[in-house]
């Protein structure tokens, strides 16, 4: 079992996408009330907009985006937005020893920013060409304040929560409860056997595109035994041997992707049409001819691809 295990070890060729931020998340600075107060009022802070789950980039219509933070002047009107303290914020870090922010400036009509400072765009389009670091940014912003609107109200007895340690934890204002970000934690894994791979058709694809199978760690549960529940449930394939791959961010809203190659024990699929259109063995070849033989792979910002391309050129 072993030998087979480190068989099946295709290490990451590269960093994912949104990893290797460039941020000290400084996390001490969170409690010093003073030090935040200064950072936002400091020209030099750098703020990360939010609006309606898009990111603030220019470039797109050069094929080059870049993400777009804000300082100074050109800041203000971001916290000032919705009016006295309704303008979710958050710290995220020091980059380059400057204090940056996000901050959801999503209940506006019209996003207020510069006319020429760029354009609010969603992330997962263009994570893959921003430049190092800057997907992660825009990520973490992005999912930080989507827990923050969605965290309003106290799940214990419905009352409303006040932001503390610079919008990292909600307290309720009646049974001062303290309510922190959650990440979901999900497991995505190619299953090979022999010179093949399981590859999955979803019911959410809107084009004949084939990934990896994916699924969310239930409760009581280790990460090897949801790779082996989830592609049972799925594909009707017995797993055998784990191996842990990479992880990758995914702020989209609030999960983080553990990624594996598996083992494949069997061969006959049984289809579970509740969550798959298809599924199917592809050899080496058929993925390298995808083009030509009709159908997709996923995103080269994802996890998925990075899976299935490690395993290809291994």
């Amino acid at each position: 079992m072993w030998q087979r295990a480190a068989m099946l070890s295709f290490p990451a060729s590269r960093p994912n996408a949104y990893t290797g931020s460039p941020l000290d998340r400084a996390a001490e600075k969170r409690e010093d009330a003073d030090w935040i107060a200064h950072a936002l009022r400091d020209p030099e802070t750098l703020f990360a907009p939010v609006w309606r789950a898009r990111s603030l980039m220019r470039g797109l219509e050069n094929g080059a985006p870049e993400a777009v933070l804000l300082a100074g002047a050109a800041a203000h009107p971001l916290l000032e937005a919705g009016g006295e303290g309704a303008t979710p914020w958050a710290f995220l870090g020091l980059w380059e020893q400057k204090p940056v922010f996000a901050v959801d400036v999503s209940h506006a009509d019209e996003p207020p920013i510069p006319e020429d400072a760029g354009s609010f765009n969603d992330l997962r389009q263009v994570a893959g060409l921003l430049p190092p670091g800057e997907a992660s940014v825009l990520a973490h912003a992005r999912g930080l304040m989507h827990w923050r609107v969605k965290h309003r109200f106290c799940g214990i007895c419905g009352a409303g929560c006040e932001p503390r340690s610079a919008g990292h934890v909600m307290v309720c204002s009646n049974c001062n409860t303290s309510h922190f970000p959650r990440t979901d934690p999900a497991v995505i894994m190619l299953v090979v056997r022999g010179d093949n791979c399981l590859l999955g058709h979803n019911l959410r694809f809107p084009t004949p595109m084939y990934s990896t199978l994916a699924g969310f760690v239930e409760p009581g549960e280790s990460l090897e035994e949801a790779v082996r529940r989830e592609v049972m449930e799925e594909a009707g394939i017995a797993v055998g041997a784990v191996s842990y791959h990479s992880s990758q961010p995914w702020p989209f809203p609030s999960s983080i992707m553990l990624g594996f190659h598996a083992e494949g024990l069997t061969e006959t699929i049984r289809v579970d049409d509740t969550e798959l259109k298809d599924a199917r063995w592809f050899s080496r070849s058929e993925i390298l001819r995808h083009k030509e033989l009709g159908f997709g792979l996923p995103r080269v910002d994802s996890i998925a691809r990075r899976l299935i391309e490690d395993w290809l050129h291994a």
